[in-house]
C-alpha cells in the first residue's frame, strides 16, 4: 500500500476524518487522499503518450515509464478524454461507414455458448459496433443494437454533413443513403474491392 502524505508540505502525520477526507496536522490541510492533482513532467506525458499510441497496457506503461500503476491510468483517461473532445460533432467530404462485431474469441466462450453453435458475421450473438471514418483521420464509433437500416440511416443523417461522399459495402442497411442528399459510393467485398 502506497503511503498517503499530505500534498502540500510532505507531512506524513494525518488525522482521518469522517469524511472520508484526511487532515494534515502541520498545516492543517484537508484533502482527498485519491483525489490529488496530477503532476507530472514533460518528459513522463511524452513517454505515456508514447507508449500509449503504441497500444501498450497501463502495466506496460508504468513499467517501462518507473510511474506508478494509478497515476498511469490516471493519465490514460485524460489523454482519452482529451481524444474525445477532438472529433467534430459532424463529418463532412469523404467519410467511409461500416459495422463490426466486437466479442471474446470462439475458444474462450463458455462450453454451454460453444455446444449451441453460433454464426459467423450477421447473425452472431457478438456485440455489433458501427463506426464512421473520415479521410483525414478522425474517428467515430458507437454501440448500436443491430446493424439494420433504422438503425444505422439515422446515425449517418446525423453524424455526416448533406452532400458528402458516404463509402460503404453492398450491406442492405446502406440502401436508400442517396436518397437522403448523400452521395453514396458502393464497395464489393465480394469481388475483392
Amino acid at each position: 500500500m502506497t503511503r498517503i502524505i499530505c500534498p502540500r508540505c510532505h507531512c506524513e502525520k494525518l488525522y482521518r476524518m469522517s469524511t472520508g477526507k484526511r487532515r494534515c496536522s502541520h498545516c492543517r490541510y484537508d484533502f482527498h487522499p485519491h483525489r490529488l492533482p496530477l503532476y507530472l513532467t514533460r518528459d513522463q506525458w511524452k513517454s505515456i503518450i508514447t507508449w500509449f499510441l503504441l497500444e501498450q497496457s497501463s502495466q506496460t506503461i508504468a513499467n517501462k515509464t518507473g510511474i506508478e500503476r494509478k497515476r498511469v491510468l490516471r493519465a490514460l483517461t485524460w489523454i482519452r478524454r482529451a481524444l474525445i473532445r477532438d472529433v467534430p460533432a459532424v463529418f463532412s467530404g469523404t467519410v467511409e461507414v461500416d459495422e463490426t462485431y466486437v466479442g471474446g474469441r470462439w475458444k474462450n466462450k463458455r462450453t454451454s455458448i460453444r455446444e449451441k453453435g453460433t454464426k459467423r458475421g450477421r447473425g452472431t450473438k457478438k456485440q455489433p459496433v458501427f463506426g464512421i471514418l473520415c479521410r483525414n483521420g478522425l474517428v467515430w464509433a458507437e454501440i448500436v443494437d443491430n446493424v439494420e437500416a433504422a438503425t444505422l440511416q439515422p446515425l449517418i443523417s446525423s453524424k455526416v454533413k448533406k452532400g458528402s461522399i458516404v463509402c460503404s459495402d453492398s450491406w442492405r442497411a446502406y440502401t436508400g443513403i442517396a436518397s437522403k442528399g448523400f452521395v453514396h459510393r458502393m464497395v464489393n467485398h465480394g469481388e475483392r474491392e
